[in-house]
């Protein structure tokens, strides 16, 4: 079983905690406020434990679950601390309207993330794609999108302890599109499927 680090105590960190505790994962919670990572620690069960803000994360598997203008300076402040760690971003940079991205360039919070990142820590784009409530209930594919080959398989590896299914979409410019595709889905819920209670995933077809 994987090794995580929650940094976040939102709705998100919540919900991949609880999937990954279930999972047989060990969970340590991080965030700005103590005793509101206490108290997520504390609902998760299963040995989760609370790391101080800013320290070192007891987990390989680092998951900003943040909003995506928190991502980039988090990284940023926690320097040196995340070496040699795999760094998940899952953020959507959605605009306004929710109908583009925040940034006009072809780059992702992902790629940003690697800019300001220590030297041998890695960057995995994953979960952007789901809405909170298949999370919850669901079993959605998971894409996922890095460099680093090694660091892909970790993660690859915690989203099937989850009992999730990981597709690899290649490297990580490819994060750019995942967030187009997390755009994509917001459309989606808002106009031709109606509601929140899906996911995109592939389906394979032979013969």
């Amino acid at each position: 079983m994987s090794s995580i680090t929650l940094i976040g105590t939102g709705n998100m960190a919540r919900t991949i905690g609880t999937l990954a505790v279930a999972g047989g994962n060990t969970v340590e919670v991080m965030g700005r406020d103590q005793s509101k990572a206490d108290d997520l620690a504390k609902a998760l069960g299963g040995g989760a434990t609370t790391g101080k803000w800013g320290a070192v994360p007891a987990g390989d598997i680092v998951i900003t679950a943040l909003l995506y203008d928190g991502v980039v300076p988090v990284v940023a402040e926690y320097g040196d601390a995340l070496a040699g760690k795999v760094i998940v971003d899952i953020s959507n940079p959605f605009n306004a309207t929710f109908d583009g991205l925040a940034h006009s360039e072809e780059t992702s919070i992902a790629q940003e993330v690697a800019k300001v990142a220590p030297a041998g820590a890695s960057v995995v784009k994953a979960f952007n794609t789901i809405f909170r409530n298949l999370l919850e209930k669901g079993r959605p594919n998971v894409f996922i999108a890095g460099d680093n080959a090694q660091a892909k398989a970790g993660v690859a590896a915690f989203i099937e302890s989850l009992g999730l299914r990981p597709l690899d979409v290649g490297g990580l410019k490819m994060a750019h599109w995942l967030e187009g595709v997390g755009v994509v889905t917001v459309g989606l819920a808002g106009n031709g499927v109606g509601h929140w209670d899906f996911a995109l995933g592939v389906n394979e077809f032979t013969g």
